[in-house]
């Protein structure tokens, strides 16, 4: 069982879309991302993303972001904190690892579901 109100935001470094699944070479790694980000939500998990390039208030505004940056420059990116807390600093984390932050368990048919998003996707 999840925690209670559990929150997952996600900092990433600046990228052409917000999911970073645009492009003429996506990274398949992002758009796992985007997809584990989706199945999070459907178990209740509420999420948050921003990308550096297109918000970069979201990044000066959260204290604890903004130091980690200031300490690590953008090799902490992308930045996941879990409820306020950093959980994770530069790499996406996959899905078996995000359930456990919030305290979900997956089974291995949702560990190895793919994702079709892209630019103008449901991410």
């Amino acid at each position: 069982m999840k925690l209670p109100d559990s929150m997952v935001q996600v900092f990433d470094p600046a990228m052409c879309c917000p999911t970073g699944g645009c492009g003429p070479d996506v990274d398949p790694k992002l758009v796992q991302f985007a997809a584990d980000l989706d199945w999070l939500k459907s178990q209740g998990v509420i999420i948050q993303r921003h990308n550096l390039s297109q918000d970069p208030s979201a990044f000066v505004e959260n204290q604890l972001v903004s130091s980690t940056l200031a300490d690590r420059g953008e090799a902490a990116l992308p930045l996941v904190l879990v409820n306020g807390q950093v959980a994770v600093a530069g790499r996406y984390p996959d899905r078996k690892e995000l359930a456990g932050l919030v305290n979900l368990k997956v089974s291995t048919s949702e560990t190895s579901a793919k994702s079709n998003c892209g630019c103008g996707g449901n991410c």
